[in-house]
């Protein structure tokens, strides 16, 4: 986590009523909706939710990598130190992916070539971004597969994944994602294929390397405590909707939103008895092709009245702090100590 003293910089990624619709046989789908948030250089933009809350396409809407010809962005506006991604021509964002933006994909095996050694996947990154010179290539995959701690690099870059631990393939996924130094990171649930010893591994790494580069991160988890550990501010999506939005530490001690109260108080603490149930959020997110009418979150909220039959508007709680329910200054305050 940065610095929270430190002034804050011009944002270097800022997305604005990002809306991703997808054309199925059911109609066209709206995944995410109006979704806006911006992250600084030297900062960890949390992106957090339930599975099917739109986080990953979020991060595919930003990297322009939506499956074709289904998915589309059909409004809005991905801005990279102020070039609208958007707007670009398809061979101008190839040059962007691995360049200026990287990206960390949560599953290694799935991110990588089974048929390719890691030397030819690393130095395809610098070939596209960097120099023509092959044998620079090999040398900067060398170099950079030691800079994220690899053992013996040399030897590595003529083995294949199969070969390295689930460990060792997330970090080479790691330094193909730094590989040109880009002024973004996204990661996709960065450790969810490993094991907690490697989590906090990699977390680490991560870390070490933004203190090293200045690298503005976006990390997409489903784990409150990864945000709590590496994040400056943190976006609650649900169904495709930001619920709230705002500083780490301030949405951990005063969430406003019920979604965000419900996910805080399923996290197991050390005052918890060792038998009791941890408290649930009743229900399942709602289908794409079935959104309720208003307020999204309706269907699974203790706190629902005649008012969440409209769509709530996103708004301040506090200051960077916002919020998108009628009733947040109605509810009683949780203790989530």
């Amino acid at each position: 986590m940065s610095d929270p003293a430190a002034p804050s910089a011009s944002p270097v990624l800022e997305v604005e009523n990002l809306v991703t619709t997808f054309d199925t046989d059911e109609g066209t789908l709206t995944a995410v909706d109006g979704v806006s948030f911006s992250v600084s250089a030297g900062q960890t933009l949390g992106i957090v939710g339930e599975s099917g809350c739109g986080k990953s396409v979020t991060a595919l809407s930003i990297m322009r990598l939506l499956p074709q010809p289904m998915g589309q962005i059909a409004s809005g506006e991905i801005r990279l130190q102020g070039e609208n991604l958007v707007a670009l021509p398809i061979e101008d964002m190839q040059r962007i992916r691995g360049g200026r933006i990287g990206m960390i994909f949560q599953e290694p095996m799935t991110a990588l070539n089974p048929v390719h050694t890691i030397g030819r996947q690393l130095c395809e990154v610098f070939l596209l971004h960097l120099t023509k010179d092959p044998k620079e290539a090999w040398q900067r995959g060398i170099t950079m597969l030691e800079k994220v701690g690899i053992p013996a690099p040399a030897e590595r870059m003529h083995e294949y994944p199969h070969q390295l631990s689930g460990g060792m393939r997330q970090r080479v996924v790691i330094a193909m994602a730094l590989a040109c130094e880009p002024s973004v990171v996204i990661a996709d649930e960065p450790t969810t294929a490993l094991d907690v010893t490697i989590q906090a591994q990699i977390l680490e790494l991560m870390q070490q390397l933004q203190r090293d580069l200045g690298l503005a991160i976006v990390l997409i988890t489903h784990d409150l405590g990864v945000v709590a550990e590496m994040c400056d501010e943190v976006v609650v999506m649900y169904a495709g909707r930001v619920a709230e939005k705002g500083p780490v530490e301030r949405i951990f001690k005063n969430p406003a939103h019920p979604y965000t109260r419900g996910l805080l108080a399923s996290i197991p603490r050390l005052s918890t008895p060792r038998k009791a149930e941890l408290p649930i959020i009743e229900g399942m997110v709602p289908s794409l092709a079935d959104l309720p009418v208003g307020c999204r979150f309706q269907n699974r909220c203790p706190h629902r009245d005649d008012r969440c039959a409209a769509s709530p508007p996103l708004e301040e709680v506090a200051p960077d702090h916002a919020c998108a329910c009628h009733r947040w200054r109605e509810i009683p305050t949780p203790n989530v100590s």
